[in-house]
């Protein structure tokens, strides 16, 4: 990651659309668009849940101040926080140095905090009471790589064809 050592080099606070889209710019930023930010969210009591994608490019455009933040609830490391115009939370770039895990690194965002910069694949809340398995199976593709999401594919597609040709239906 690239992007908290660029953030490192303006400071502790950006304002101004042009000194943000700067940042936005630069190739150490390059990645900040494809990194895969979707959160699986649920009610375990109401077996319902929610999935969601965030919006990069409304992130971007609303992006109104970066701030470095070096004190936080059990936080070891300082992160930048990027807000918008109404001073409400995007995201932050965590430290990226050796010193950091895996959860202080990089982009991240806080959903609940966030929930405007994210759409729902599932147009809201699902009820997933009579289906456990499928929570099991969103769950395990979030942190899967497109080679597992591949092969996931094929085998739900042989099932679908599979299913048809139960039911009589031809492709």
């Amino acid at each position: 990651m690239r992007m908290f050592p660029r953030l490192e080099k303006e400071g502790t606070s950006v304002t101004g659309k042009e000194n943000i889209a700067k940042i936005f710019n630069d190739p150490a930023f390059e990645e900040f668009s494809h990194i895969n930010v979707l959160p699986l969210i649920y009610n375990e009591k109401k077996q319902r849940c929610n999935i969601l994608v965030f919006d990069y490019e409304r992130a971007k455009q609303q992006t109104a101040k970066i701030a470095r933040e070096d004190e936080g609830r059990g936080r070891t490391h300082p992160v930048y926080r990027f807000y918008d115009a109404e001073a409400k939370y995007v995201c932050e770039v965590r430290y990226g140095g050796a010193s950091a895990n895996a959860l202080q690194r990089g982009l991240w965002t806080n959903t609940k905090n966030g929930l405007k910069y994210f759409d729902s694949v599932t147009n809201g809340w699902i009820d997933y009471s009579h289906n456990k398995i499928l929570v099991q199976l969103f769950s395990h593709a979030l942190v899967s790589s497109s080679a597992g999401h591949e092969s996931a594919l094929e085998k739900i597609k042989e099932d679908i064809v599979r299913l048809k040709q139960i039911a009589g239906i031809r492709k």
